[in-house]
């Protein structure tokens, strides 16, 4: 198959384009710059071009492209955040739509998009998008790719959890403090804390590019849901660390603003799209996400 990539020079388009090209598959980088190689094309997505022409053929259209979240939201950076989504999905959806044959099109999104704290409650890709920053951006960066869908493109949405891998810089900053032994909980660590091992992920993505059952929002988290209380445990017991220093709340969203909300509140998703397709996990828990990340 022919796989279309935007964002692959992040952790995740790395890793999904190794994995593509390590199975055979033809996979075409869409890059800013001058392309150096014959498998990159170049784009704009602040400016909104793309050749259709450069697509033609292609399977699989990908938009891993978006600013990191993991940062101070000012008034500047929001829109950095909220424009690096929306233009590149807005981007690539328009240039899909002009294709002869209408490839599957996924667009990257995130659990962050139900709300900032959804307590107990269990979110299916049936529940309505919640309120506040991340859930306004959600909804945009999903909507961008409505070009294609009227186009007639199969269109999924990829509502991800944090992904776990040694090599993935959230994981890199949650184990940290374990690392040096003063890891703990985050608040009250009653909430739910959706994650996903990276095997899993790329084989979610792999299952949603070839599965004609799938489209719409996708939730890719594990299937049995841990709070940032269990979760702690696990990382603590996997690296052989203490795990008795919790942050206060408090201290988060002082330091981080509202993105402390990514990590304390809770969000207790289910990937029911995937499942309901025949999709199983190679790590369906917690404590098994972590091992894989730790010994990959």
């Amino acid at each position: 198959m022919k796989y279309v990539l935007a964002g692959s020079s992040g952790f995740l388009g790395k890793s999904l384009a190794r994995d593509l090209v390590a199975d055979g598959h033809e996979v075409v980088r869409l890059v800013r710059r001058a392309p150096s190689q014959p498998s990159e094309v170049r784009w704009d997505p602040a400016q909104g071009r793309l050749d259709p022409a450069a697509l033609e053929g292609a399977d699989v259209l990908i938009n891993l492209a978006g600013a990191n979240i993991g940062r101070p939201w000012t008034p500047t950076y929001r829109k950095t955040i909220r424009e690096s989504r929306v233009s590149t999905t807005s981007t690539l959806a328009t240039a899909a739509a002009q294709l002869e044959r209408p490839p599957v099109f996924l667009t990257q999104s995130g659990i962050g998009g139900y709300g900032k704290d959804c307590g107990d409650e269990i979110l299916t890709e049936e529940s309505p998008l919640g309120e506040g920053f991340l859930s306004d951006v959600v909804r945009l960066w999903e909507g961008a790719a409505d070009p294609a869908r009227e186009a007639g493109c199969r269109v999924a949405a990829l509502r991800t959890g944090v992904v776990l891998d040694h090599a993935a810089p959230a994981f890199q900053l949650l184990s940290l403090p374990f690392r040096i032994g003063v890891g703990g909980r985050l608040g009250s660590g009653k909430q739910y804390f959706p994650v996903v091992s990276l095997t899993d992920w790329l084989r979610a993505v792999r299952h949603a590019a070839e599965n004609d059952q799938v489209s719409g929002p996708v939730n890719i988290t594990l299937p049995i849901p841990v709070t940032n209380e269990q979760f702690t445990k696990d990382l603590a017991a996997a690296l052989h660390r203490p795990a008795f220093i919790p942050v206060p709340a408090v201290a988060l969203t002082t330091t981080l603003g509202e993105f402390a909300w990514e990590l304390i509140g809770s969000k207790r998703a289910l990937p029911t799209t995937l499942q309901s397709t025949g999709f199983t996990f190679t790590h369906p828990t917690s404590s098994e996400a972590i091992t894989s990340a730790l010994t990959h």
